[in-house]
Protein backbone atom coordinates (compact mmCIF):
# COMPACT_ATOMS: atom_id res chain seq x y z
CA UNK A 1 0.00 0.00 0.00
CA UNK A 2 1.18 3.52 -1.02
CA UNK A 3 2.41 6.01 1.95
CA UNK A 4 -0.25 8.66 2.76
CA UNK A 5 2.74 10.54 3.26
CA UNK A 6 2.45 14.11 1.58
CA UNK A 7 6.42 14.41 0.54
CA UNK A 8 6.62 11.62 -2.53
CA UNK A 9 10.12 9.32 -2.11
CA UNK A 10 10.05 10.72 -5.89
CA UNK A 11 9.60 13.82 -7.69
CA UNK A 12 10.00 15.03 -11.01
CA UNK A 13 9.21 18.67 -12.67
CA UNK A 14 9.48 20.12 -15.77
CA UNK A 15 12.11 17.05 -17.35
CA UNK A 16 13.29 18.00 -20.51
CA UNK A 17 15.33 16.17 -22.69
CA UNK A 18 16.65 16.96 -26.32
CA UNK A 19 18.30 14.78 -28.97
CA UNK A 20 19.05 16.00 -32.91
CA UNK A 21 16.45 14.66 -34.21
CA UNK A 22 13.83 14.25 -31.44
CA UNK A 23 12.54 15.88 -28.24
CA UNK A 24 12.35 12.97 -25.93
CA UNK A 25 11.07 14.45 -22.38
CA UNK A 26 9.27 18.10 -22.94
CA UNK A 27 8.42 19.07 -19.72
CA UNK A 28 7.57 16.37 -17.44
CA UNK A 29 6.47 16.37 -13.92
CA UNK A 30 5.68 12.75 -11.66
CA UNK A 31 5.87 12.26 -8.46
CA UNK A 32 6.00 8.58 -6.99
CA UNK A 33 4.69 7.80 -3.63
CA UNK A 34 6.53 5.93 -0.81
CA UNK A 35 5.51 2.09 -1.38
CA UNK A 36 3.82 3.20 -4.58
CA UNK A 37 3.74 0.95 -7.86
CA UNK A 38 3.39 3.51 -10.49
CA UNK A 39 3.31 2.49 -14.20
CA UNK A 40 4.53 4.52 -16.86
CA UNK A 41 3.18 3.90 -20.05
CA UNK A 42 3.13 4.64 -23.68
CA UNK A 43 4.15 3.66 -27.22
CA UNK A 44 7.51 2.79 -28.41
CA UNK A 45 9.44 6.46 -28.77
CA UNK A 46 6.74 8.10 -26.11
CA UNK A 47 10.26 8.93 -24.21
CA UNK A 48 9.90 6.21 -21.24
CA UNK A 49 13.45 4.94 -21.14
CA UNK A 50 15.10 8.23 -21.59
CA UNK A 51 13.06 9.58 -18.85
CA UNK A 52 14.32 6.77 -16.98
CA UNK A 53 17.85 6.79 -17.51
CA UNK A 54 17.65 10.54 -16.48
CA UNK A 55 16.00 9.65 -13.28
CA UNK A 56 18.94 6.43 -12.56
CA UNK A 57 21.73 9.52 -13.79
CA UNK A 58 22.45 7.56 -16.93
CA UNK A 59 21.59 11.12 -19.13
CA UNK A 60 21.75 14.15 -17.95
CA UNK A 61 18.41 16.20 -18.93
CA UNK A 62 18.83 19.70 -20.36
CA UNK A 63 15.77 21.17 -17.93
CA UNK A 64 14.38 19.88 -14.67
CA UNK A 65 14.35 19.11 -11.41
CA UNK A 66 14.82 15.97 -9.41
CA UNK A 67 13.71 16.10 -5.92
CA UNK A 68 13.97 12.72 -3.56
CA UNK A 69 12.49 12.88 -0.29
CA UNK A 70 11.39 16.56 -0.85
CA UNK A 71 15.40 17.21 -1.28
CA UNK A 72 16.17 18.42 -4.71
CA UNK A 73 19.28 16.32 -5.96
CA UNK A 74 21.54 16.29 -9.27
CA UNK A 75 22.02 12.68 -10.40
CA UNK A 76 25.04 13.10 -12.24
CA UNK A 77 25.75 9.52 -12.64
CA UNK A 78 24.10 5.82 -11.63
CA UNK A 79 26.60 5.33 -8.72
CA UNK A 80 25.26 8.92 -7.00
CA UNK A 81 21.71 7.47 -7.82
CA UNK A 82 22.54 3.80 -5.92
CA UNK A 83 23.98 5.98 -3.14
CA UNK A 84 20.49 7.96 -3.02
CA UNK A 85 18.68 4.43 -3.24
CA UNK A 86 17.41 4.20 -6.41
CA UNK A 87 18.09 0.97 -8.81
CA UNK A 88 17.16 0.26 -12.15
CA UNK A 89 16.68 -2.95 -14.15
CA UNK A 90 17.46 -1.71 -18.06
CA UNK A 91 15.42 -3.41 -20.91
CA UNK A 92 18.69 -3.56 -22.68
CA UNK A 93 20.96 -5.49 -20.36
CA UNK A 94 23.95 -3.89 -19.01
CA UNK A 95 26.32 -6.87 -18.65
CA UNK A 96 30.04 -7.91 -19.15
CA UNK A 97 30.02 -10.87 -21.22
CA UNK A 98 33.44 -12.56 -20.64
CA UNK A 99 32.43 -11.93 -16.73
CA UNK A 100 30.49 -14.15 -14.25
CA UNK A 101 27.07 -13.68 -13.19
CA UNK A 102 28.34 -12.75 -9.50
CA UNK A 103 31.43 -10.78 -10.88
CA UNK A 104 28.89 -8.76 -12.74
CA UNK A 105 26.75 -7.86 -9.53
CA UNK A 106 29.67 -7.47 -7.70
CA UNK A 107 31.14 -4.62 -10.29
CA UNK A 108 28.03 -2.50 -9.36
CA UNK A 109 28.18 -2.82 -5.38
CA UNK A 110 30.41 -0.65 -3.15
CA UNK A 111 32.68 -3.72 -2.44
CA UNK A 112 32.30 -3.63 1.53
CA UNK A 113 31.77 -7.73 0.56
CA UNK A 114 34.24 -10.07 -0.80
CA UNK A 115 33.16 -11.63 -4.20
CA UNK A 116 32.23 -14.72 -2.43
CA UNK A 117 30.11 -13.34 0.13
CA UNK A 118 28.41 -11.19 -2.93
CA UNK A 119 28.14 -14.80 -4.77
CA UNK A 120 26.47 -16.62 -1.90
CA UNK A 121 24.00 -13.28 -1.06
CA UNK A 122 23.33 -13.83 -5.04
CA UNK A 123 22.85 -17.67 -4.30
CA UNK A 124 20.73 -17.12 -1.64
CA UNK A 125 18.16 -14.15 -3.15
CA UNK A 126 17.74 -16.42 -6.04
CA UNK A 127 16.45 -19.30 -4.30
CA UNK A 128 14.12 -16.56 -2.03
CA UNK A 129 12.67 -14.96 -4.88
CA UNK A 130 12.64 -18.37 -7.55
CA UNK A 131 14.67 -16.73 -9.76
CA UNK A 132 16.81 -19.15 -10.64
CA UNK A 133 20.82 -18.07 -11.48
CA UNK A 134 24.50 -20.02 -10.94
CA UNK A 135 26.07 -17.45 -9.84
CA UNK A 136 29.85 -19.00 -11.41
CA UNK A 137 27.99 -18.44 -14.92
CA UNK A 138 29.64 -16.62 -17.58
CA UNK A 139 27.54 -14.18 -18.75
CA UNK A 140 27.79 -15.06 -22.60
CA UNK A 141 26.33 -18.19 -22.00
CA UNK A 142 23.09 -17.12 -20.40
CA UNK A 143 20.10 -17.07 -22.52
CA UNK A 144 17.69 -13.67 -22.26
CA UNK A 145 15.58 -14.83 -20.05
CA UNK A 146 18.58 -15.62 -18.22
CA UNK A 147 20.31 -12.52 -18.51
CA UNK A 148 16.85 -11.11 -17.57
CA UNK A 149 16.89 -12.57 -14.14
CA UNK A 150 20.69 -11.38 -13.23
CA UNK A 151 19.38 -7.77 -14.01
CA UNK A 152 16.59 -8.34 -11.54
CA UNK A 153 18.53 -9.98 -8.82
CA UNK A 154 21.26 -7.01 -8.95
CA UNK A 155 18.98 -4.85 -8.35
CA UNK A 156 17.31 -6.46 -5.73
CA UNK A 157 20.35 -6.99 -3.69
CA UNK A 158 20.91 -3.08 -3.54
CA UNK A 159 17.70 -2.88 -1.17
CA UNK A 160 16.60 -0.16 -3.16
CA UNK A 161 14.09 2.25 -2.21
CA UNK A 162 13.10 3.05 -5.44
CA UNK A 163 13.10 0.17 -8.25
CA UNK A 164 12.51 0.86 -11.81
CA UNK A 165 11.68 -1.45 -13.77
CA UNK A 166 11.77 -1.43 -17.50
CA UNK A 167 10.01 -4.22 -19.40
CA UNK A 168 11.17 -6.65 -16.86
CA UNK A 169 8.82 -9.61 -17.37
CA UNK A 170 9.20 -9.49 -21.32
CA UNK A 171 11.16 -12.43 -21.70
CA UNK A 172 9.70 -14.59 -18.20
CA UNK A 173 7.33 -17.22 -18.50
CA UNK A 174 3.99 -16.34 -17.03
CA UNK A 175 4.88 -18.39 -13.41
CA UNK A 176 7.94 -16.29 -13.48
CA UNK A 177 5.57 -13.78 -13.71
CA UNK A 178 3.42 -14.12 -10.97
CA UNK A 179 6.46 -15.04 -8.66
CA UNK A 180 8.07 -11.61 -9.64
CA UNK A 181 4.89 -9.98 -8.89
CA UNK A 182 5.04 -11.31 -5.58
CA UNK A 183 8.72 -9.91 -4.88
CA UNK A 184 7.57 -6.47 -6.29
CA UNK A 185 4.04 -6.57 -3.73
CA UNK A 186 6.35 -7.33 -0.79
CA UNK A 187 8.88 -4.68 -1.56
CA UNK A 188 6.39 -2.19 -1.74
CA UNK A 189 4.96 -3.00 1.32
CA UNK A 190 8.50 -2.72 2.57
CA UNK A 191 7.88 1.02 1.52
CA UNK A 192 10.23 0.73 -1.80
CA UNK A 193 8.87 2.39 -4.58
CA UNK A 194 8.23 1.36 -7.96
CA UNK A 195 8.31 2.77 -11.39
CA UNK A 196 7.11 0.08 -13.75
CA UNK A 197 7.57 0.09 -17.67
CA UNK A 198 6.05 -2.20 -19.42
CA UNK A 199 3.62 -2.31 -22.46
CA UNK A 200 1.56 -5.72 -21.23
CA UNK A 201 -1.91 -3.64 -20.46
CA UNK A 202 -2.85 -6.70 -18.10
CA UNK A 203 0.24 -6.47 -16.04
CA UNK A 204 0.03 -2.82 -15.55
CA UNK A 205 -3.76 -3.51 -14.54
CA UNK A 206 -3.23 -6.26 -12.18
CA UNK A 207 0.07 -4.92 -10.43
CA UNK A 208 0.09 -1.08 -10.54
CA UNK A 209 -1.42 1.65 -8.25
CA UNK A 210 -0.41 4.23 -10.32
CA UNK A 211 -0.19 5.39 -13.70
CA UNK A 212 1.34 8.21 -16.41
CA UNK A 213 0.95 7.85 -19.74
CA UNK A 214 3.02 9.74 -21.77
CA UNK A 215 2.64 10.61 -25.98
CA UNK A 216 5.29 11.97 -27.89
CA UNK A 217 7.13 12.94 -24.98
CA UNK A 218 4.86 15.00 -23.02
CA UNK A 219 2.48 13.79 -20.17
CA UNK A 220 -0.79 12.93 -21.92
CA UNK A 221 -3.08 11.23 -18.69
CA UNK A 222 -2.47 10.52 -14.92
CA UNK A 223 -5.15 7.45 -13.91
CA UNK A 224 -5.37 4.30 -11.97
CA UNK A 225 -5.04 1.28 -13.68
CA UNK A 226 -7.09 -0.67 -11.60
CA UNK A 227 -9.76 1.51 -12.85
CA UNK A 228 -9.46 1.15 -16.47
CA UNK A 229 -9.82 -1.34 -19.05
CA UNK A 230 -7.13 -2.64 -21.74
CA UNK A 231 -9.25 -0.62 -24.54
CA UNK A 232 -9.55 2.52 -22.75
CA UNK A 233 -5.38 2.04 -21.60
CA UNK A 234 -5.02 1.97 -25.06
CA UNK A 235 -7.00 4.24 -26.24
CA UNK A 236 -4.70 6.49 -23.38
CA UNK A 237 -1.43 5.48 -24.63
CA UNK A 238 -1.85 5.63 -28.63
CA UNK A 239 -5.18 7.17 -28.91
CA UNK A 240 -7.02 4.14 -30.57
CA UNK A 241 -7.87 0.49 -30.02
CA UNK A 242 -5.17 -1.88 -31.81
CA UNK A 243 -6.87 -4.23 -34.47
CA UNK A 244 -8.16 -7.42 -33.80
CA UNK A 245 -5.75 -10.02 -34.91
CA UNK A 246 -7.08 -12.23 -38.10
CA UNK A 247 -5.77 -15.82 -37.85
CA UNK A 248 -8.42 -17.51 -40.43
CA UNK A 249 -7.66 -21.10 -40.34
CA UNK A 250 -5.86 -22.72 -43.73
CA UNK A 251 -4.78 -26.01 -44.64
CA UNK A 252 -1.27 -26.30 -44.36
CA UNK A 253 0.99 -27.33 -47.74
CA UNK A 254 4.37 -29.61 -48.14
CA UNK A 255 6.73 -29.60 -45.18
CA UNK A 256 9.39 -26.85 -46.11
CA UNK A 257 11.59 -27.23 -42.86
CA UNK A 258 12.10 -30.64 -41.52
CA UNK A 259 14.63 -31.58 -38.54
CA UNK A 260 15.28 -35.13 -38.21
CA UNK A 261 17.05 -36.53 -34.99
CA UNK A 262 19.05 -33.55 -34.22
CA UNK A 263 21.39 -34.85 -31.60
CA UNK A 264 24.17 -31.95 -30.80
CA UNK A 265 26.71 -31.64 -28.26
CA UNK A 266 26.99 -28.51 -26.11
CA UNK A 267 29.43 -25.91 -27.71
CA UNK A 268 29.52 -24.04 -24.60
CA UNK A 269 30.38 -25.11 -20.83
CA UNK A 270 26.40 -24.29 -19.66
CA UNK A 271 24.76 -24.66 -23.08
CA UNK A 272 22.19 -27.51 -23.42
CA UNK A 273 22.77 -30.60 -25.67
CA UNK A 274 20.24 -31.45 -28.40
CA UNK A 275 19.01 -34.49 -27.56
CA UNK A 276 16.67 -36.28 -30.85
CA UNK A 277 15.02 -33.23 -31.97
CA UNK A 278 12.24 -33.95 -34.72
CA UNK A 279 10.30 -30.86 -36.20
CA UNK A 280 8.56 -30.24 -39.48
CA UNK A 281 7.37 -26.49 -40.45
CA UNK A 282 4.83 -26.88 -43.43
CA UNK A 283 4.49 -24.14 -45.95
CA UNK A 284 1.47 -21.70 -44.79
CA UNK A 285 1.44 -22.70 -40.99
CA UNK A 286 2.68 -21.03 -37.71
CA UNK A 287 4.55 -23.59 -35.82
CA UNK A 288 4.73 -22.28 -31.89
CA UNK A 289 7.88 -23.41 -30.04
CA UNK A 290 7.46 -22.38 -26.23
CA UNK A 291 9.39 -23.35 -23.38
CA UNK A 292 11.07 -22.08 -20.28
CA UNK A 293 13.88 -19.57 -21.49
CA UNK A 294 17.70 -21.95 -21.24
CA UNK A 295 16.50 -25.58 -22.13
CA UNK A 296 18.00 -25.18 -25.88
CA UNK A 297 16.37 -22.61 -27.69
CA UNK A 298 19.32 -21.04 -28.40
CA UNK A 299 21.11 -23.96 -29.70
CA UNK A 300 18.33 -25.17 -31.88
CA UNK A 301 17.91 -21.88 -33.31
CA UNK A 302 22.20 -21.56 -33.72
CA UNK A 303 21.43 -24.85 -35.86
CA UNK A 304 18.46 -23.93 -37.72
CA UNK A 305 19.71 -20.51 -38.93
CA UNK A 306 22.94 -22.01 -40.00
CA UNK A 307 25.44 -20.21 -37.34
CA UNK A 308 26.08 -23.64 -36.26
CA UNK A 309 27.19 -26.11 -39.16
CA UNK A 310 28.00 -29.33 -36.57
CA UNK A 311 24.64 -31.16 -37.73
CA UNK A 312 25.04 -34.14 -40.24
CA UNK A 313 23.87 -32.70 -43.79
CA UNK A 314 20.41 -34.38 -43.13
CA UNK A 315 19.82 -33.60 -40.01
CA UNK A 316 17.95 -30.93 -41.17
CA UNK A 317 16.19 -30.23 -44.80
CA UNK A 318 15.24 -27.17 -45.96
CA UNK A 319 12.69 -27.21 -49.09
CA UNK A 320 14.05 -30.58 -49.62
CA UNK A 321 17.52 -29.42 -49.91
CA UNK A 322 20.09 -31.21 -46.81
CA UNK A 323 21.08 -27.93 -45.20
CA UNK A 324 22.91 -29.75 -42.03
CA UNK A 325 26.20 -28.42 -42.79
CA UNK A 326 25.19 -24.81 -44.91
CA UNK A 327 25.87 -21.44 -43.75
CA UNK A 328 23.58 -18.80 -42.59
CA UNK A 329 24.30 -17.42 -46.57
CA UNK A 330 23.41 -20.40 -48.24
CA UNK A 331 20.29 -21.13 -46.44
CA UNK A 332 19.15 -17.56 -47.17
CA UNK A 333 19.32 -18.32 -50.76
CA UNK A 334 16.98 -21.00 -50.82
CA UNK A 335 14.51 -19.09 -48.96
CA UNK A 336 14.90 -18.73 -45.12
CA UNK A 337 15.13 -15.51 -42.97
CA UNK A 338 15.74 -15.30 -39.11
CA UNK A 339 14.91 -12.98 -36.10
CA UNK A 340 17.06 -13.58 -33.82
CA UNK A 341 15.91 -12.28 -29.71
CA UNK A 342 19.37 -10.55 -29.49
CA UNK A 343 18.38 -6.77 -30.86
CA UNK A 344 21.85 -5.18 -30.69
CA UNK A 345 25.04 -7.54 -31.62
CA UNK A 346 22.88 -9.80 -33.78
CA UNK A 347 19.95 -8.58 -35.11
CA UNK A 348 21.26 -5.55 -35.65
CA UNK A 349 24.90 -3.74 -35.14
CA UNK A 350 24.61 -0.87 -33.02
CA UNK A 351 27.35 1.96 -34.16
CA UNK A 352 26.26 1.36 -38.20
CA UNK A 353 22.62 3.58 -39.46
CA UNK A 354 19.88 1.87 -40.40
CA UNK A 355 20.36 2.12 -44.08
CA UNK A 356 23.76 -0.08 -43.35
CA UNK A 357 21.82 -2.65 -41.65
CA UNK A 358 20.21 -4.01 -44.11
CA UNK A 359 23.21 -5.13 -45.17
CA UNK A 360 23.46 -7.48 -42.53
CA UNK A 361 20.87 -10.05 -44.51
CA UNK A 362 20.06 -8.26 -47.40
CA UNK A 363 22.03 -7.72 -51.10
CA UNK A 364 19.96 -5.30 -52.96
CA UNK A 365 21.90 -2.22 -52.15
CA UNK A 366 25.12 -4.32 -53.20
CA UNK A 367 25.82 -4.11 -56.81
CA UNK A 368 28.64 -5.24 -59.07
CA UNK A 369 32.26 -5.94 -58.16
CA UNK A 370 30.82 -5.34 -54.34
CA UNK A 371 30.07 -1.87 -54.53
CA UNK A 372 27.54 -0.43 -52.10
CA UNK A 373 24.95 1.39 -53.50
CA UNK A 374 23.99 3.85 -51.07
CA UNK A 375 20.94 5.44 -52.35
CA UNK A 376 19.32 2.27 -52.84
CA UNK A 377 20.01 1.28 -49.39
CA UNK A 378 18.62 4.32 -48.24
CA UNK A 379 15.42 4.14 -49.92
CA UNK A 380 14.78 0.86 -49.29
CA UNK A 381 16.11 1.61 -45.54
CA UNK A 382 12.97 5.00 -45.65
CA UNK A 383 10.17 2.22 -47.11
CA UNK A 384 10.86 0.34 -44.21
CA UNK A 385 10.83 2.85 -41.77
CA UNK A 386 7.22 4.48 -43.27
CA UNK A 387 5.87 1.36 -44.25
CA UNK A 388 6.27 -0.28 -39.99
CA UNK A 389 6.31 2.90 -38.38
CA UNK A 390 9.39 3.29 -37.15
CA UNK A 391 10.43 6.20 -35.31
CA UNK A 392 13.68 7.22 -36.30
CA UNK A 393 15.53 10.45 -37.75
CA UNK A 394 15.80 8.83 -40.97
CA UNK A 395 17.43 6.09 -43.02
CA UNK A 396 20.86 7.23 -41.35
CA UNK A 397 20.18 6.97 -37.78
CA UNK A 398 22.25 4.73 -35.94
CA UNK A 399 21.06 1.48 -34.91
CA UNK A 400 22.07 2.13 -31.22
CA UNK A 401 19.97 5.53 -31.04
CA UNK A 402 16.12 3.51 -31.36
CA UNK A 403 14.03 2.61 -28.76
CA UNK A 404 13.99 -0.96 -28.28
CA UNK A 405 10.55 -1.55 -30.07
CA UNK A 406 11.54 0.41 -33.07
CA UNK A 407 14.22 -0.99 -33.46
CA UNK A 408 12.54 -4.46 -33.28
CA UNK A 409 9.93 -2.92 -35.88
CA UNK A 410 12.32 -2.11 -37.87
CA UNK A 411 14.42 -5.71 -37.75
CA UNK A 412 11.47 -7.61 -38.34
CA UNK A 413 10.20 -5.67 -41.15
CA UNK A 414 13.88 -5.93 -43.06
CA UNK A 415 13.30 -10.28 -42.92
CA UNK A 416 9.40 -9.63 -43.99
CA UNK A 417 9.91 -7.57 -46.57
CA UNK A 418 12.40 -10.33 -48.26
CA UNK A 419 9.20 -12.77 -48.75
CA UNK A 420 11.02 -15.22 -47.05
CA UNK A 421 10.00 -19.06 -47.86
CA UNK A 422 10.88 -20.23 -44.08
CA UNK A 423 10.78 -17.20 -41.11
CA UNK A 424 12.04 -18.38 -38.50
CA UNK A 425 11.57 -15.54 -35.30
CA UNK A 426 12.25 -15.08 -31.99
CA UNK A 427 10.49 -13.00 -29.53
CA UNK A 428 8.98 -10.85 -32.56
CA UNK A 429 7.41 -8.03 -29.91
CA UNK A 430 9.31 -8.24 -27.07
CA UNK A 431 9.12 -4.73 -25.45
CA UNK A 432 6.98 -3.39 -27.89
CA UNK A 433 4.12 -1.32 -27.19
CA UNK A 434 0.41 -3.06 -28.44
CA UNK A 435 -0.18 -1.08 -31.66
CA UNK A 436 3.39 -2.31 -32.97
CA UNK A 437 2.30 -5.72 -31.95
CA UNK A 438 -0.14 -5.87 -33.31
CA UNK A 439 1.28 -4.62 -36.57
CA UNK A 440 4.38 -6.72 -36.39
CA UNK A 441 1.69 -10.44 -35.64
CA UNK A 442 -0.53 -9.37 -38.64
CA UNK A 443 2.42 -9.14 -41.14
CA UNK A 444 3.76 -12.49 -39.37
CA UNK A 445 0.39 -13.79 -40.28
CA UNK A 446 0.22 -12.33 -43.55
CA UNK A 447 3.42 -14.28 -44.56
CA UNK A 448 2.05 -17.08 -43.32
CA UNK A 449 -1.35 -16.94 -45.22
CA UNK A 450 0.90 -15.95 -48.45
CA UNK A 451 2.75 -19.40 -48.18
CA UNK A 452 5.23 -18.95 -45.88
CA UNK A 453 6.39 -21.24 -43.25
CA UNK A 454 6.41 -20.07 -40.01
CA UNK A 455 8.40 -21.03 -36.80
CA UNK A 456 7.06 -18.77 -33.99
CA UNK A 457 9.71 -19.05 -30.86
CA UNK A 458 8.46 -17.00 -28.01
CA UNK A 459 8.00 -17.04 -24.16
CA UNK A 460 4.89 -15.18 -24.35
CA UNK A 461 1.93 -18.03 -24.52
CA UNK A 462 -0.46 -15.24 -25.03
CA UNK A 463 0.92 -14.54 -28.39
CA UNK A 464 1.89 -18.33 -29.10
CA UNK A 465 -1.79 -19.32 -28.26
CA UNK A 466 -2.80 -16.71 -30.59
CA UNK A 467 -0.78 -17.14 -33.96
CA UNK A 468 0.17 -20.47 -34.09
CA UNK A 469 -1.31 -23.10 -35.79
CA UNK A 470 0.29 -26.31 -34.01
CA UNK A 471 2.59 -25.85 -31.24
CA UNK A 472 5.51 -27.65 -29.81
CA UNK A 473 7.54 -27.35 -26.42
CA UNK A 474 11.47 -27.62 -25.49
CA UNK A 475 12.80 -28.73 -22.48
CA UNK A 476 15.89 -29.95 -21.51
CA UNK A 477 17.34 -30.00 -25.19
CA UNK A 478 14.36 -31.99 -26.24
CA UNK A 479 10.86 -30.58 -28.08
CA UNK A 480 7.70 -32.50 -28.00
CA UNK A 481 5.18 -33.83 -29.96
CA UNK A 482 3.02 -31.46 -31.66
CA UNK A 483 -0.66 -30.09 -30.55
CA UNK A 484 -3.10 -28.57 -32.60
CA UNK A 485 -4.01 -25.19 -31.37
CA UNK A 486 -7.41 -26.63 -30.33
CA UNK A 487 -5.72 -28.92 -28.21
CA UNK A 488 -3.31 -26.69 -25.99
CA UNK A 489 -3.95 -25.36 -22.98
CA UNK A 490 -2.25 -23.15 -20.53
CA UNK A 491 -1.94 -25.93 -17.88
CA UNK A 492 -1.04 -28.73 -20.60
CA UNK A 493 1.66 -26.61 -22.05
CA UNK A 494 2.92 -25.88 -18.34
CA UNK A 495 3.43 -29.31 -18.44
CA UNK A 496 5.32 -29.48 -20.64
CA UNK A 497 7.37 -26.93 -20.02
CA UNK A 498 8.87 -29.26 -17.43
CA UNK A 499 9.50 -32.17 -19.57
CA UNK A 500 6.34 -33.77 -18.66
CA UNK A 501 4.80 -35.06 -22.59
CA UNK A 502 3.93 -38.54 -23.87
CA UNK A 503 6.10 -39.99 -26.42
CA UNK A 504 5.40 -39.39 -29.91
CA UNK A 505 3.49 -42.77 -30.42
CA UNK A 506 1.42 -42.22 -27.22
CA UNK A 507 0.85 -38.49 -27.67
CA UNK A 508 -0.55 -39.75 -31.85
CA UNK A 509 -2.47 -42.61 -30.55
CA UNK A 510 -4.28 -39.81 -27.50
CA UNK A 511 -4.64 -37.26 -30.61
CA UNK A 512 -6.32 -40.11 -33.08
CA UNK A 513 -8.70 -41.17 -29.80
CA UNK A 514 -9.95 -37.84 -29.26
CA UNK A 515 -10.52 -36.79 -32.87
CA UNK A 516 -12.47 -40.31 -33.03
CA UNK A 517 -14.55 -39.06 -29.91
Amino acid sequence: MASSSSVPRLELSGITKRYPAVLANDAISLAVQPGEVHAVLGENGAGKSTLMKIIYGAVKPDAGEVRVDGQQVAIRNPQQARALGIAMVFQHFSLFDTLSVAENVWLGLDRSESLAQVAQRLQDTAQQYGLDVDPQRPVHTLSVGEMQRVEILRALLGKPRVLILDEPTSVLTPQAVQRLFEVLRKLAAQGCSLLYISHKLHEIRELCTACTVLRGGRVTGVCDPRQETNATLSRLMIGAEPPALEHRAQTAGQPALVVRDLTLPRDEPFGVDLAGVDLTLHAGEVLGLAGVSGNGQAQLLRALSGEDTRAAPGAVTLLGQPVGRAGPAQRRALGLHFVPEERLGRGAVPGLPLSHNLLLTRSEGVGRLGWLRLGVLRQQAAALIARYGVKAGGPQALAQSLSGGNLQKFIVGREVDAAPKVFIVAQPTWGVDVGAAAQIRAAILALRDAGCAVLLVSEELDELFEMSDRMVVMARGRVSPPLARADATVERIGEWMSGLWPDAEQSQAAEAAHAAA
